[in-house]
Parts: C-alpha cells; structure tokens; sequence
C-alpha cells in the first residue's frame, strides 16, 4: 500500500508542486468523457479533488480509476496543483488539486444502503442511520461532532490537571443502592443468587477518596440509569466527574466556571460573559424553571394584587388557595399571530404542567380584546402600567398554586421564544442556580424525598432548621445551567455522620436500612472525614450544547434508540443455556393476563 503523506483536507496553495499521497473514501466521481476522471476523496480531515488526465496516466491507472464508485477505499498519488477554473470556496482544499499518477483500491464497496451525506442525512429514517452507523459516522457532520467530544475530553483533562486534580477510576461493578433510577443488575457467577449493579454514578466512591486523602479526584466515566431515554438522555452516559476536599460553595464555583469559559472559548471562540448566581426561588418565580433559558425575556410576572380586584373566578379561586397566585407573561406584539388554535395549544401545555388552563387576552389601540377582556374592566390601566403593555401585545396568565403556576406558565414561555423566533442562533448564556430547597414532599409516599441526593448538606446557616423545618431548609447545591438545559449539578455533601443521620432519618430511611445501603460510606465518614463537594458535568449534554442539535444520539458514536436497543449490534439479544445455567438462572415467561 502507498504510505500516505497528508490527510484529504490539509493541502493548501503552499503545497504547490508537492507529490502528495492521499487515502480515503471516493466521496465523488465523474468521469466526463473527455479524457478526465474526477474523484473527490474524503477522510475525517476533508475533502481533496482528484484529477485523472487519462493521456498522462499508464493503461492501469486509467483503468482502475474510471471503474471508482463512491465508497471505494483508495490510495492516490499525485501533484499539487492550483485548481484550474474557480476556486471551491466551500472546501478548505478549494484551491487546490491533485493531479493523479497512480491509484490503489484498498478496498471496494458492496453498493452501501446509504450514503455519508450531510445534506441526504433528513432524509433517511434515524433507525437505518444507526442501523448501519458505521456509514453515518462517515459524514463530515458526524466526524466534527466526534471531533468535539474529543476535544472536550482533552481539555477538560487540561485544566483540571493544571488545578492539581487526579484522575482516578472508580469500580464498575458495584453494590446496587436503589435511590432514584432504577439499577442494571449483573448476576454474579462465583456467589450464586448474588447481584453486582452498574453505577448509575460514582457519588459514593468519588467522597471516600475524600476521605481516603485524594483531595481533588476527576474521571470520565460512564453511568448507567434503568430508565426510559429521551431526546437528551441515554441509560448509558458519560460524565466529567469531579469532588475535592477543604472547599466551600464558592471556591468550587470559581474552579468550575473557569473550566466552563475554558471548554467554550477553546471550542467555540465564545466568551461566557457574566455567569450570575440565581436563588432556585427566584429563577422559579421569575423564569419558571429550575434551568432558565436567559437568551430572551418573556419573564413572569406576579400579579397577584392587581388580580385581585376583580370577579374573574379563575383569579379569585386561584387566589384563595394555600400560596395562591396569579402569574403573567407580557408577549410583545403577538396579538394578530395569537390565533385560538394558537392559544389553544399553549393551554394544553399548561395543562400538561397541572394547571386548569390558560387565560389570554390582546391589548390593541381599542383596549383588551378576547379571551378574558370582559373581566378586566377594573384593573385594565394597571394590568397595563404593571407589564408595561404597548398595542399589539397579548398576555397569558397562570392561576393556581405558586408552584403550578410557575412551572405550567413556564413551559408555555419556552413554546412561546419558539414560535416566536425570539431564540438568538449562536449565543450562550449561562448562569448557576443556587440555594436549592433541600427536599421535596412526595406525596405519593407522603414522606421527605431529597431535591438532590441524600449526601447533600444543608447550607451551613441552615443547620438549625435541619428538622424542624425541613420544608424550608435549603441545601448547599449547584446547577449549572447553559442555555435552558442543565449542563452539571453538584453540593457541598455531609461530611458529619450525625448530619448524615438527620438526613436518613428525615428521609424515612431507618438506621438498619441505611447501613445496609450505605453502610461503607457511612463507616467512612466516623473516621476523620473531610468537608468535600463536587459536581458532575454531562459530557454528553455539553457536546449537544457545543455541537448545536438537541439529540443526545447525534454525540454519541454508537447510541442506543428511544426504546434502549442497539440496531447495529443487536443489543438487548438472548444468551444460550449453557450461560443461564453457569449463573443458576433461568429466563421464565410471563403468563398472559
């Protein structure tokens, strides 16, 4: 085989005059009957054009080189040369070309069932794309992704070295603790009707090398989840995990915010600018999310006094309730789009939130029209003078419980910046969300669940309230937050076995349950236990955010479907009996019902 010399996309003007040998896939030929064969030839570097002159080729070349069909493995040699005609300004390489003296068929191609082109990709169905991802991998989209994620990984490894941070591995093999997702379970060979877990992560481990005196631990490492995928989330992922000892809230924020405006202005040339810290209740309240989209405004707006004064009885039987509010979204100059099937959609996502429904109303140079109008006679001037409503506005309200209100009307918002076009293309804004509530009621079980995870600890002047005022208490957790989407998540954890206990036992986890779930790491913590915290960024959702799409299978070189299988490999598959039988298991069907 020829050696190869440059990869299809580094040739430039400087080369001229250059023997070059290039190896790659025949990404396009064209023979035009007049003596010249054509051959764009592609790598993951780019794209070079081959030129045959069959005149000044040998019977053998030009034989070989007008039987290439796209997909053809070759190697060519040939020389450098300004590119005759106009230059291709598309392509890196688009003032040169190579004019071919010999070419070599590494290897030909069966006819592929589809092509590694960018622009014919929407067009063929996401399950034959993974079907036969080794192809779809080929294409220049696909290979910058790839590129992307790699550098991520080395810059990541870059800084966090530079911050005395080691990179240590944590088993894969673990004692299944089920809290939260569910666990994949390995059966265990050498001790039958045993069970191994995989880590859904490595939140145990990476606080005992706390302990154990690593002081600042980082790994990539893969985590596993039993739960159903979705658009931004596979049971299988990657995170950048990171923890570190003798910290506060702050010192951990500054290293991580150092390493997010590293990984953006390395990548993409973007300045994060100001990255503010934002309460949870306040992004809550004003943004309707706990991860807000701050690339546009359409903020809420509490209403609740103005509101009030009148007899709608939405508003008034909103108002009456236990932390009733009424809540709005002023929508600039969306009165003549906002047609009834419009809003109608809108309040369906508002009733998908919990909410009742989703009162709208225009304000036009004659007044409020449609939707609620009638009701707001009384409060008409200051509902105006409140959202600063100019004609040609609409409004949509939200009324229920402060937390129905929010999260209904916020999910409207997001719909609202789409339909609207008020989403800016290219920019990042990002922002830390802080002073989490520290649980949750979950009234299915009616009992405390945790906001986080139970080794989050309260924020130090919170202690007090621990139990008696759990509903109140806040934690010392952290999002980071990049565009709408939650980019990594992490606190300050308990480093105090007695806080430790608190926790388990507002949780409803008695101390027998707790110590055979946790019990290692409650051992741990009695023996000189470091105050720690840490984060875990999403490697995956952060390539999504560089990359610039919104499917998390686009990152990831060989993904799972929506429904958890591998097309390509044929993964969920059966095993034999001998297997079953080696492991004491046996597969049992399940009986109709």
């Amino acid at each position: 085989m020829m050696k190869r010399t440059h990869g299809c996309g580094d040739l430039r003007i400087e080369h001229d005059g250059q023997t070059a040998v290039l190896a790659g896939w025949v990404n396009t030929f064209r023979d035009q009957g007049k003596g010249l064969v054509f051959i764009d030839l592609r790598d993951r570097s780019g794209i070079s054009q081959i030129v045959f002159d069959l005149e000044d080729c040998d019977d053998e070349t030009v034989e070989t080189a007008r039987s290439l069909r796209r997909e053809d493995v070759v190697a060519v040699r040939g020389l450098v040369r300004p590119r005759e005609g106009k230059a291709n300004e598309k392509l890196a390489t688009g003032s040169i070309e190579i004019m071919g003296q010999a070419v070599e068929v590494l290897n030909r191609t069966d006819n592929p069932p589809i092509l590694p082109d960018d622009h014919e990709a929407e067009k063929i169905s996401e399950e034959v794309r993974l079907t036969y991802r080794y192809i779809d991998l080929r294409r220049p989209r696909m290979q910058e992704i790839m590129r992307i994620r790699h550098d991520l990984a080395r810059i990541t490894r870059e800084y966090f070295d530079q911050q005395g941070f080691l990179e240590i591995e944590t088993p894969l093999l673990i004692k299944s603790t089920p809290e939260g997702a569910r666990d994949f379970i390995v059966p265990s060979r050498i001790y039958p009707g045993q069970w191994y877990a995989l880590p859904q992560s490595p939140q145990i481990f990476k606080q005992i090398l706390m302990v154990s005196g690593c002081d600042r631990y980082l790994q990539i490492c893969k985590c596993l989840r039993d739960e159903d995928p979705r658009a931004d989330r596979q049971a299988e992922f990657t995170q950048i995990d990171l923890e570190l000892s003798f910290v506060d809230r702050d010192e951990v924020l500054d290293i991580m915010e150092g390493f997010m405006r590293e990984v953006f202005n390395r990548i993409l040339k973007e300045d994060l600018g100001d990255i503010p810290k934002m309460p949870w209740s306040e992004a809550m309240d004003r943004y309707g999310s706990d991860r807000p989209d701050l690339r546009f405004d359409l903020e809420l707006q509490d209403i609740s006094e103005i509101a009030g004064r009148t007899d709608f009885r939405v508003f008034t039987e909103a108002l009456a309730k236990e932390d009733g509010v009424v809540k709005a979204i002023r929508v600039p100059g969306a009165a003549d789009s906002f047609s009834r099937k419009i809003t109608d959609g809108y309040a369906e996502i508002a009733k998908m939130h919990g909410a009742g429904g989703l009162p709208t109303v225009k304000y036009t140079a004659n007044g409020f029209e449609t939707g609620i109008a009638k009701f707001l006679g009384d409060i008409g001037d200051d509902l105006v003078s409140a959202l600063g409503l100019e004609h040609g506005d609409a409004v949509l309200f939200a009324a229920d419980t402060r937390e129905l209100a929010n999260t209904s009307l916020g999910a409207v918002r997001l719909q609202v910046a789409r339909d609207q076009d008020l989403i800016p293309a290219g920019v990042y804004r990002a922002l830390w969300v802080v002073d989490f509530p520290m649980f949750k009621w979950d009234e299915d079980n009616k009992r405390w669940a945790s906001e986080h995870h139970p080794f989050t600890a309260p924020r130090a002047d919170q202690l007090e309230i621990l139990e008696s005022d759990p509903g109140g208490c806040l934690s010392d957790g952290y999002d980071f937050v990049v565009n709408g989407s939650e980019a990594g998540g992490g606190s300050i954890r308990i480093h105090n076995p007695e806080v430790q206990k608190k926790v388990f036992s507002l949780l409803n986890l008695s101390d027998e349950e707790a110590k055979m779930k946790f019990g290692f790491l409650l051992d741990a913590l009695r023996f000189g236990a470091p105050p720690h915290g840490g984060i875990a960024f999403g490697l995956d959702r952060l390539v999504m955010l560089l990359a610039g799409t919104d499917n998390i299978r686009d990152v990831i070189a060989f993904p799972k479907t929506q429904n958890g299988g591998d097309l390509m490999s044929q993964a969920p598959g059966p095993v034999d009996d001998a297997q079953l039988e080696e492991l004491q298991l046996e597969v049992v069907e399940q009986p109709d019902t």
